[in-house]
């Protein structure tokens, strides 16, 4: 069976009577500074309900005042039809452009990347099946990004950051989920998703899915039986990813005060909380079999994305409702 295509929305073909959301995203960092924007596009339907779009822009600078976020909210979503992938108000994204405005942010990105996309799961009847009930995927996960950002009154001249293009949907959102994305000075990546799947009454323990690239060749991470350590709190997660012949050591990180928060809700009903900063610090150690090890560093341009249920985090959440 052929792999799904990565950039083919799927909400224009769900039922009226199911539930589902999907989001395609842009990360993208300064290449020496830590100041980043991540921009996402989403649909949010409820079971026997239209479809709204949504449009999210947070840019992180390190500031003391923390990132600065925007949220609006539309019906129609759309896709296809003059080749966007997706299109949010007046807002689109296609092969090698972002571009949008809502108040407060205006975007006129261009993206490129020489990587093909990155298929998280392994099989590609997986992204067909009910189960997972969340499907990833990184049409770009390693790009370059050059055009213009303006966020609250400050423009800034996006030329050669470096970040990725993702695209995830479902049913349901995993009960509790860690993001990973890291693109180092030469080349190398790391693009993970960790979860927890909730089915019926009980939680799977972590599984995860991802890539990580080295020296150009790609080594794919997680899967039945890899060994897996996760120790996440909201601004830091410690873990341990493997793939065939290696292991991947990391700690990703970034003061309090550099994290957004919002509400992400389900087509249920129910809501997370989620955190993300897209200019952590992440430090990895990939040990193969037989000896060797490899040190990778991202100083202030890595994403690091937690999921969760619990409120008393102590974390700022923006105050936009989803759905």
């Amino acid at each position: 069976m052929a792999a799904p295509h990565p950039t083919e929305a799927r909400f224009p073909a769900v039922p009226v009577e199911a539930g589902h959301y999907e989001s395609f995203y842009v990360k993208a960092c300064h290449p020496e500074e830590p100041l980043g924007v991540w921009i996402r596009y989403t649909v949010h339907k409820r079971p026997s309900a239209l479809p709204n779009g949504s449009l999210w822009v947070t840019l992180f600078d390190g500031s003391a005042q923390g990132p600065r976020a925007h949220k609006e909210t539309t019906p129609a979503p759309a896709a296809g039809g003059g080749g966007d992938w997706i299109r949010v108000g007046q807002a689109s994204m296609r092969a090698g452009a972002a571009v949008g405005a809502i108040d407060g942010a205006e975007w006129d990105l261009r993206f490129a990347t020489s990587e093909p996309p990155l298929f998280h799961l392994p099989r590609a009847w997986m992204y067909r099946a009910p189960l997972p009930r969340t499907k990833l995927l990184s049409p770009a996960p390693a790009a370059r990004f050059d055009g213009s950002l303006r966020v609250d009154g400050r423009t800034l001249t996006v030329d050669g950051w470096k970040g990725v293009i993702g695209h995830n949907w479902g049913a349901q959102h995993a009960e509790r989920w860690v993001w990973l994305h890291g693109l180092t000075e030469s080349g190398d990546w790391l693009d993970a998703a960790l979860g927890k799947v909730k089915l019926g009454r009980v939680t799977t323990p972590w599984v995860a899915s991802g890539a990580l690239s080295l020296g150009g060749r790609l080594h794919a991470l997680g899967g039945p039986g890899r060994k897996l350590e996760v120790r996440e709190i909201p601004d830091r997660c410690d873990f341990l990813l493997s793939g065939k012949g290696l292991r991947v050591r990391g700690t990703v990180a970034a003061p309090r005060k550099d994290f957004v928060g919002w509400v992400y809700a389900d087509p249920d009903g129910t809501e997370h909380n989620t955190v993300n900063c897209s200019i952590a610090d992440m430090r990895l150690q990939v040990e193969r079999d037989g000896g060797g090890s490899t040190e990778l560093v991202v100083k202030g341009g890595a994403a690091y994305e937690l999921g969760m249920r619990e409120r008393d985090h102590g974390m700022s959440i923006q105050p936009f409702p989803d759905g």
